[in-house]
């Protein structure tokens, strides 16, 4: 698994790329660049990990069993290798994640089923109810994988404690076809007591990378 880091002291932030995109995504839409001040100036740090996107929710031609399993497979990768790669890369316990668009979604997910390990987590114009890429299939671990389906259920007090100090900031464009996808999700987190922040941009926002690079200069550490 390829990933490229970004800066040398500071909380560190790892970033999932958009739907089916590369760990170079970020640096090549300008995204880098935008927050190249915070880094230079020793308060973050990026980690830009690869998905596995094209084996996983998009390979709509293979089984939907065996594509969760390989997503299982990939969380399994960032809490083993990638999560001690970052602590002794930045000596820090905890980090961040974050992602644009599609990206969003496994920021969320994965900072909410590690709520110990990822304590601050920023998306921008995501989406997050992953049943529409399995065409009516369900089972338990997709349940797991889909906060808009697990969120209202978990009265688990571990995870709720640990989500309720933590930090998320959800952000979207008032014209951003996401933008009912992250009040939803919002509302989610309002529901179960989680301190949060929902920031909708106006001025014709919509779901494109220009937005982006604006709203990760407000709101990355």
């Amino acid at each position: 698994m390829e990933l490229l880091s970004f800066g040398h002291a500071g909380f560190p932030m790892v970033v999932f790329p958009t739907s089916m995109g590369a760990f170079f995504d970020y640096e090549d839409r300008g995204m880098v660049a935008a927050v190249a001040d915070k880094m230079e100036a020793g308060v973050l740090r990026l980690v830009c990990v690869a998905t596995l996107d094209s084996e996983t929710f998009y390979a709509r031609g293979a089984p939907p069993r065996p594509r969760i399993d390989r997503y299982l497979a990939y969380e399994r990768y960032l809490m083993t290798e990638l999560v001690p790669f970052v602590r002794n890369l930045t000596g820090h316990d905890t980090m961040g994640t974050t992602g644009c668009s599609f990206g969003s979604y496994h920021a969320l997910t994965m900072s909410l089923r590690h709520p110990d390990v990822f304590t601050d987590c920023v998306t921008m114009g995501g989406a997050f109810d992953i049943t529409r890429f399995f065409g009516g299939y369900y089972d338990e671990d997709l349940y797991l994988l889909c906060p808009p389906h697990f969120l209202p259920g978990l009265t688990d007090a571990w995870f709720l404690d640990r989500m309720r100090r933590n930090k998320w900031v959800l952000v979207t464009g008032e014209q951003d076809i996401c933008r009912a996808d992250t009040e939803q999700a919002a509302g989610l987190l309002a529901f179960k007591d989680v301190p949060h922040s929902l920031h909708v941009w106006g001025h014709g926002s919509i779901h494109d990378w220009p937005e982006w690079i604006k709203m990760a200069r407000a709101y990355l550490p």
